[in-house]
């Protein structure tokens, strides 16, 4: 029993340690259209992201569930961790190495007595206090913002700007940085304590996504990670 304990916390602890950097988002449309899954996937991985999150707002179950499929042994080849946003059944059923949960799912400890100990959950998260709240409930990471205004939800939460996120990265538990973010504020956004920045727009949509990975990467590196 000690010994299956201490495998379950290596396990966590291991994927913990790759919230570094680019919190990577597969970021796909319910209906299709988008870039491929596995090609965005690979890019993000090979400009830098040891974390790739799944994000398919409005699509069916098993539509995720086949994108999971797909990036499932992708992440396992690249030492990666497979995140599924929202659908902790998908995730589950999927075999992905965690969900990351919005204030409106399902709350963090039904989902923990459902997953299995080295799963991770993280919690977006909106305000100082939702932060400790999260936190007290145990959240693995949480994703903290707007810190920016964004233009990839449609019912934003008001912006939270960098004191708060600074504020918030003093708890002890990794905050990834979420909203608005560009190539351009990652250094201010590592500055002010975060352990990645989760992007779409700036990195997805860039002509070059490799390098606007890396570029990402870079800035969390020069903060002296």
């Amino acid at each position: 029993m000690r010994y299956r304990r201490a495998m379950e916390l290596t396990s966590r602890a291991a994927h913990l340690e790759r919230l570094r950097g680019l919190y990577g988002m597969v970021d796909l449309p319910a209906a299709g259209g988008g870039p491929p899954a596995g090609r965005l996937a690979r890019a993000l991985l090979d400009g830098g992201a040891r974390v790739l999150q799944l994000r398919m707002k409005g699509a069916s179950a098993a539509s995720m569930l086949a994108v999971v499929d797909e990036l499932r042994p992708l992440c396992r080849r690249r030492e990666a961790t497979l995140i599924v946003n929202d659908r902790l059944d998908v995730a589950l059923a999927g075999g992905a190495d965690g969900a990351h949960l919005g204030q409106d799912d399902l709350p963090l400890a039904a989902a923990r007595a459902l997953a299995p100990a080295p799963f991770l959950l993280g919690v977006s998260t909106h305000s100082p206090a939702q932060a400790r709240a999260a936190l007290d409930a145990g959240a693995d990471y949480l994703g903290f913002g707007p810190c920016f205004a964004t233009a990839t939800k449609e019912n934003p939460d008001p912006v939270v700007g960098l004191a708060q996120l600074t504020e918030v990265c003093r708890l002890p538990i990794p905050i990834v940085a979420i909203g608005g973010i560009t190539v351009e504020r990652c250094a201010e956004v590592a500055r002010a304590g975060a352990a990645a920045a989760a992007i779409i727009a700036a990195v997805n949509r860039a002509p070059d996504v490799i390098t606007a990975a890396r570029a990402v990467c870079a800035a969390f590196v020069e903060r002296g990670d």
